[in-house]
């Protein structure tokens, strides 16, 4: 099996508030729109599609679902700790401050007016035993 692109699809509540939120704070660009859907592209990220929860394009069974125990990451090369103070002086609320694992993860987490749950994380060297 050959992947061509890689899109996650979230189903919330207001797709307007997330594409503002992943367009101003995150660099995406709307690629499509309309009426309780949105299509993200970014250069250096996974793409993003925004459904309105209750569309009709979904299976009726999933009309109802939206976005809950997702975490989206995104893997920073550098400038972690500037990047969660760009967010902060944004108005951005930060809902789990920047902080280092044991094993070299760096990262920080922000959750966009829908609840979906971004996370940066950016690799340290390992501490040593």
């Amino acid at each position: 099996m050959q992947f061509t692109a890689s899109t996650v699809s979230l189903t919330v509540d207001d797709v307007t508030a997330s594409q503002e939120f992943f367009t101003a704070h995150l660099g995406y660009t709307v690629r499509q729109a309309a009426d309780g859907f949105a299509a993200l592209t970014h250069d250096d990220a996974v793409d993003v599609v925004l459904l309105a929860r209750g569309i009709e394009v979904l299976p009726p069974e999933q009309r109802d679902q939206r976005v809950s125990g997702l975490i989206l990451a995104f893997t920073v090369a550098s400038g972690l700790q500037e990047h969660q103070q760009r967010l902060r002086d944004a108005g951005v609320p930060i809902t789990m401050p920047l902080r280092e694992e044991p094993w070299g993860e760096r990262l920080f987490q922000v959750t966009d007016p829908n609840g979906v749950i971004v996370q940066f994380v950016e690799w340290a060297a390992p501490q040593e035993a």
